[in-house]
């Protein structure tokens, strides 16, 4: 039996992940580890935790996500999403494991205003954008048969996010305003969970050497203020949705203004298939129905 360790565990990949690993036919055992199991900021600890699971894989969906939290916050932060990074790309070398570490759209933040390739300039604007992009760099210096998933807008059925606060203040308000100038694609956690694991599964089949950065977002477009809109359609939620600009919402860290990223390259080279945002976001609000009546 072939061991995969994930970080991050209670964060919503990690999360999603836990779902998704109930359907596995037993060819991995999966072992799931938050900060109290594993503190990816200690060398030693994790040196500890690989000896002991002599993991093959290990999925990274921990890091620090509060955006401008991190403007204050700034070694935390680091020690996170930058030096953790390279501890644990470090350790996977070192015993011939494969290495995914989640990244960010925040890298880029370049202004080309079209779909971002991974090879494009990476300008990024705020503490969690650097230190994201420095834990990218410096995981991919340490062993460069890390595989790097750059997604953006992430949400799911589990944890505090976007889709969630909509919901929430939908039903309590009457009206929200919601900013529009900010273009993109909100990513499912559980999509990509998924497509984690068939990634792993296309490594096992054909043995291929994959390191590097890959992009990964759903099919289409939309801006915050469309996606809210939408929320509340398919949740018949009545909630008028006004317009506005990012500039009337001030926020200690900047948020790109366009993040629409090309995944061509993740498409061709693992051959998955890649699910419309609005076809996510309804197999999200699903799983929050299901989630309701057991509860």
């Amino acid at each position: 039996m072939k061991h995969i360790l994930v970080t991050g565990a209670n964060g919503q990949v990690g999360m999603e992940l836990q779902t998704l690993a109930k359907q596995l036919q037993g060819t991995f055992t999966l072992h799931f580890t938050d900060v109290a199991e594993l503190d990816i900021t200690n060398q030693e600890n994790i040196k500890q935790v690989f000896n002991k699971i002599q993991p093959v894989y290990v999925i990274n969906c921990a890091a620090y996500t509060a955006v401008d939290k991190a403007e204050t916050d700034k070694e935390l932060c680091y020690k996170i999403n930058t030096q953790a990074a390279e501890y644990l790309a470090e350790a996977c070398k070192a015993i011939d494991a494969r290495f995914f570490h989640i990244s960010s759209d925040y890298v880029y933040h370049n202004g080309l205003n079209r779909p971002l390739l991974e090879t494009d300039p990476t300008t990024p604007k705020g503490v969690y954008a650097a230190t994201k992009l420095q834990g990218d760099l410096q995981a991919l210096a340490a062993n460069e048969d890390t595989i790097i998933l750059r997604t953006s807008w992430v949400y799911s059925s589990f944890g505090h996010n976007f889709v969630k606060t909509m919901i929430r203040l939908g039903t309590e308000r009457d009206s929200l305003g919601i900013v529009y100038d900010q273009i993109g694609a909100p990513a499912y956690a559980r999509d990509i969970a998924a497509t984690i694991l068939s990634i792993i599964d296309k490594i096992e089949a054909q043995a291929i050497a994959t390191g590097g950065v890959y992009n990964y977002a759903p099919q289409g477009v939309t801006c915050w203020y469309d996606f809210a809109k939408t929320i509340f359609e398919l949740e018949g939620i009545n909630c008028t949705v006004n317009s506005i600009l990012s500039k009337a919402y001030p926020t200690p860290a900047a948020r790109p203004t366009y993040s629409v990223l090309n995944c061509d390259k993740i498409k061709d080279t693992f051959d998955i298939s890649i699910p419309y945002w609005k076809d996510s976001l309804k197999a999200c609000l699903q799983e929050l129905k299901q989630a309701e009546n057991l509860s």
